[in-house]
């Protein structure tokens, strides 16, 4: 399995790929420029944290290595690789129902809480390739 050794990264697609789940301590990165955003990555075994602008962005338990997450208006989409199965929390729009589909199937509909937060939970077996849209 691949992990992200830099926490960090802009690919050549312009996407951002972060986390290292092989980690036994927390390990962190701040003040990565992508896009007009400052970001910070925390990230171990146990967690990975993604913050935008001081803003929630993802978080997933335990550590994941993300690959080409990319946010817009209306649909998230990112690949993600763990030791283990892992619980996925995404801040999105408050009270607005998304799609959930991993790896080319739905797992329905799902409406964000007052506080914007989606949960799901993704078996990592292999990867796990996940799309996120508005409905």
């Amino acid at each position: 399995m691949a992990v992200i050794s830099e926490l960090i990264r802009t690919e050549s697609d312009g996407t951002i790929s972060f986390g290292d789940y092989t980690l036994s301590k927390k390990s962190k990165l701040d003040n990565f420029a992508h896009n007009g955003g400052s970001y910070k990555v925390k990230t171990y075994q146990d967690i990975t944290k993604l913050e935008c602008n001081d803003m929630f962005v993802y978080e997933s338990v335990p550590g994941t290595a993300v690959f080409h997450f990319t946010k817009a208006d209306d649909e998230v989409s990112f690949d993600v690789e763990g030791a283990e199965d892992a619980q996925i929390t995404l801040e999105l729009e408050t009270e607005t129902e998304y799609e959930v589909i991993i790896n080319g199937e739905s797992t329905g509909i799902v409406k964000t809480n007052l506080g914007g937060k989606l949960s799901f939970s993704v078996n990592l077996e292999n990867a796990a390739s996940v799309v996120i849209k508005k409905k």
